[in-house]
């Protein structure tokens, strides 16, 4: 393993720890609907428990309206149940076979909760780069240690280490202080 194979990896893995700091955000709702809110709410279906979008169609009606279409006419008291029994706080209601989940407007203290979450997945995400970047270290350090590569060398790559784990922090905090300004405005 050489230095640019450690730095290109380092890239990769921090690169996949921006992608889930962001689907971690998506998932946090703000004042307008997405069908991701639903992702994480299990149904029961024949005994398995499975996300609702394995067994019903979720789209959004209008800002702040989701629906969720069961594929099956006996899916929909089961999905609904689900819903309501959710940590979500939604209420969704029955119109034939499409329910209608409309997402209530947050209150000032709801959108202070909801930026402390952003703040600890924020800081989750950090210390996750954080990880790669010591790992990155050390199999420097292991290379110096088996004589593969000179002190400058080593030097080197743990300077292009650090700046690229500032770069994916400096990313982090701006996706973070975006979604909370998303969360505050009224």
């Amino acid at each position: 393993m050489s230095i640019a194979d450690i730095r290109k990896n380092a890239e990769a893995k921090m690169a996949k720890s921006i992608e889930s700091f962001k689907n971690e955000l998506g998932k946090i709702r703000t004042g307008r609907a997405h069908p991701g809110i639903l992702d994480q709410v299990q149904v029961d279906y024949y005994g398995s428990m499975v996300p609702i979008s394995q067994v019903a169609n979720v789209s959004l009606l209008d800002a702040r309206t989701i629906s969720v279409q069961p594929w099956e006419k006996g899916m929909g008291p089961k999905i609904e149940k689900a819903i309501r029994e959710s940590d979500l706080g939604l209420n969704p209601a029955a119109q034939g076979d499409l329910l209608r989940v409309p997402l209530p407007a947050l209150t000032e203290e709801r959108r202070r909760d909801l930026t402390k979450v952003v703040r600890s997945a924020a800081e989750d995400s950090r210390i996750a780069v954080r990880n790669l970047r010591r790992d990155a270290n050390d199999q420097a350090k292991k290379l110096l240690k088996d004589k593969l590569i000179t002190e400058d060398d080593e030097r080197r790559s743990l300077d292009e280490v650090q700046k690229l784990t500032d770069r994916i922090i400096a990313e982090i905090d701006r996706l973070t202080s975006a979604k909370e300004a998303e969360i505050m405005a009224v």
